[in-house]
């Protein structure tokens, strides 16, 4: 039960050993607590979740579905936006936390909460992430990050002393082995971080991955799909006569033949916000097929100028932001408009092949968005073309460079030179 009375805090909570041991901590301390879990399509035992909050002390657990809010405004946006954190990170984890930020923030609010708390370690991103969402929505909002207090990560040190202090103190506990990795799962992504991954010179293990099966024994028969795009977001899938138009239901279609397939697998070395490198495994196979896709149609309906200026700066920034967990800022609102306008003219079809961890286009059309003329680009036709035109583009162009190479021929270091 709760003690004297410090207030009440809003924690989120999975189940697992670390919050549950936050949870009776926080009861210990005085506190009464409210416990928050956002579905974001994990794998979870959800009234298993509900009852081990409750046998444990808390008043209430909350459990709120996000799954489709988290695809319609974050995973379909970083698809528009084409993100990627250092070239290679599909932003996952990262996108989402702000709808599980928000989430929680309004179960504080309904349920009168003083406090917000998580189990997040000092070194990681997410206390960044959850915590700037947590101040941006309100400023006064107090947080308890048990890891950063020297009373509480003083006391337990590491997974022993927290699995001695669930014996002690009567909480179940699943398994008393140490995993070999640390994972967060959602509909985007799994990802496997620490433990035995920590040597990066070493591959990770075969058995690990949980949303891609192993490329090497995947199906020896390709998978075609086709995509329909309506400014920039997917709006139909189809393969093998099936057909998917609802947004989370599509999505959940391409996470599944991506499994199937073995595509996704991300293996990298990532700097994270708070400057420590670190070594991380994801596969996102949903997204990893939308991206393809969504990039290559671009190539075809997108102005090129309009493109170019999108990813120097869109691109870059938006996905920086997002990792970085600045979501409820001004600058990811500002760079966001300039997206939504990008992609206004983003329409038409995408026809994919799925083979063995890789994805083929094979064809891009669209009935909409006349940039490309197969006339004009074709070499056998000169309609709306004149050779001669070249000729004056090439001198004009070269105007300055001819300037440059004077200078280089007057300071005795010709270009001719290697």
């Amino acid at each position: 039960m709760a003690g004297p009375g410090k207030g009440k805090v809003c924690l989120a909570y999975s189940g697992g050993l670390d919050t549950s041991c936050i949870l009776k901590w926080l009861l210990e301390q005085g506190y009464e607590v409210v416990c928050f879990l956002a579905n974001v399509g994990q794998e979870e035992d959800w009234d298993q979740v509900r009852a081990k909050a409750l046998k444990l002390g808390a008043t209430k657990m909350i459990i709120k579905d996000l799954r489709r809010e988290f695809v319609e405004q974050l995973c379909l946006r970083a698809i528009q936006c084409n993100a990627q954190y250092e070239g290679t990170y599909l932003l996952g984890t990262s996108l989402a936390r702000p709808v599980i930020a928000r989430a929680q923030m309004q179960a504080t609010l309904d349920e009168g909460c003083q406090y917000v708390s998580h189990g997040c370690t000092g070194k990681g991103n997410d206390q960044v992430r959850f915590e700037l969402a947590f101040l941006a929505i309100d400023p006064k909002i107090k947080i308890i990050a048990p890891w950063r207090l020297p009373e509480f990560f003083e006391r337990f040190e590491g997974r022993d002393a927290l699995l001695d202090y669930a014996a002690q103190k009567g909480i179940p506990v699943a398994s008393t082995k140490a995993k070999p990795y640390s994972m967060d799962d959602n509909i985007a992504h799994c990802s496997y971080e620490s433990g035995q991954l920590e040597d990066p010179s070493k591959p990770p293990p075969v058995d690990m991955w949980t949303r891609t099966n192993d490329p090497i024994t995947a199906p020896s028969t390709p998978q075609e799909v086709t995509i329909r795009f309506e400014k920039g977001l997917p709006v139909k899938v189809s393969s093998n006569g099936k057909e998917w138009t609802d947004s989370l239901e599509l999505f959940t279609a391409l996470n599944e033949l991506g499994k199937l397939h073995g595509i996704g697998r991300i293996d990298i070395v990532e700097n994270r916000f708070i400057g420590i490198k670190s070594r991380g495994c994801y596969d996102s196979p949903a997204m990893t097929i939308l991206r393809a896709a969504h990039l290559d149609l671009e190539g075809l309906v997108m102005d090129g100028k309009v493109r170019s200026l999108r990813d120097q700066f869109v691109t870059h920034a938006w996905s920086e932001i997002l990792y970085n967990g600045l979501y409820f800022s001004p600058e990811r609102e500002f760079v966001e408009n300039s997206l939504v306008f990008s992609q206004k003219r983003v329409n038409g079809e995408v026809r994919l092949r799925l083979y063995r961890g890789n994805v083929w286009i094979t064809g891009r059309s669209s009935e909409t968005e006349k940039l490309y003329s197969e006339e004009e680009s074709s070499m056998d036709s000169l309609v709306d073309f004149s050779p001669v035109d070249t000729t004056g583009f090439i001198n004009i162009t070269a105007i300055r460079l001819k300037k440059y190479g004077v200078q280089k021929q007057e300071e005795g270091n010709s270009l001719a030179k290697p």
